[in-house]
């Protein structure tokens, strides 16, 4: 099976919920990576939850806004897919 993303809902501090096709969700902390190489944009919170969007069925940051999928920066479906379910928050 491929994971296939089929939601984002990024957060002010950097984490993100992913929601599945299969129903699946999990919440990414991106975190560790911010200011780090390619993902140096994505430093500005405001980049980072406003061009946070699915992209080639994964998450994604679609820096230029164009949804040109060779020019975004995303995260591998499997990566995602391997992490624990996440426990619902009440009020997000």
């Amino acid at each position: 099976m491929f994971p296939k993303v089929v939601k984002v809902m990024p957060m002010r501090d950097y984490t993100v919920h992913v929601y599945f096709e299969d129903g699946k969700t999990v919440h990414y902390d991106m975190t560790p990576m911010i200011g780090k190489g390619v993902f140096s944009p994505l430093k500005d919170i405001n980049v980072f939850v406003d061009t946070c969007t699915v992209l080639n069925d994964t998450l994604a940051w679609d820096l230029s806004k164009n949804q040109d999928n060779t020019a975004c920066l995303d995260i591998d479906p499997f990566t995602l897919y391997h992490l624990p379910l996440a426990e619902e928050k009440m009020g997000e």
